[in-house]
């Protein structure tokens, strides 16, 4: 993993000395009006981020790319992250304080990563799980190229009721 810089972002391959950090973004509670909880403590996102320091799944077969976005003025505002398959597939996630929301940066920043896959890790398919409800991330995720999933897609990634598979598929030269 590389350090990318975009002139209006940051993204800095994640560790454990991002933790304090991300506690203080990641305890936005609009964050949550879709997603899970936040983190319990800083030392519980410490010990997180050290299991994921390794950037490979307990059994080999995945890395696990994750990035914090830094703004110019160094602060610190949310990640991405990537689980990249064998299969060159990468399921990407992310996460951004609400203070930010709006602003085009979580697009940019998800734009980054999805070069940053095909460039570097040879993806040719991203699958992003949603929120039903969560119109905001699936408004920014079909302006990146995604589209709803097949039901058939959404049965073979075993996507919960009330979340939404969508995919974009990456055109080889």
């Amino acid at each position: 993993m590389r350090v990318i810089e975009t002139g209006s972002l940051t993204l800095e391959p994640q560790t454990a000395a991002h933790a304090e950090e991300m506690f203080a973004v990641l305890g936005d509670p609009a964050i949550y009006e879709y997603e899970n909880e936040p983190p319990p403590s800083p030392d519980w996102l410490r010990a997180r981020f050290t299991k994921l320091e390794s950037r490979r799944s307990p059994s080999g077969r995945e890395q696990w790319l994750n990035w914090v976005i830094r703004l110019p003025s160094s602060e610190l505002i949310g990640y991405v992250q990537a689980t990249v398959h064998p299969d060159g597939r990468a399921a990407i996630a992310y996460e951004m304080s609400s203070a930010y929301w709006g602003r085009g940066l979580a697009r940019k920043a998800v734009q980054v990563i999805i070069s940053e896959l095909v460039g570097r890790y040879r993806v040719r398919s991203l699958p992003s799980v949603l929120k039903r409800e969560n119109l905001r991330s699936m408004r920014l995720l079909e302006r990146l190229g995604f589209s709803l999933a097949s039901p058939e897609q959404h049965a073979k990634h075993r996507v919960e009721p009330g979340e939404l598979l969508m995919l974009r598929e990456i055109e080889r030269a």
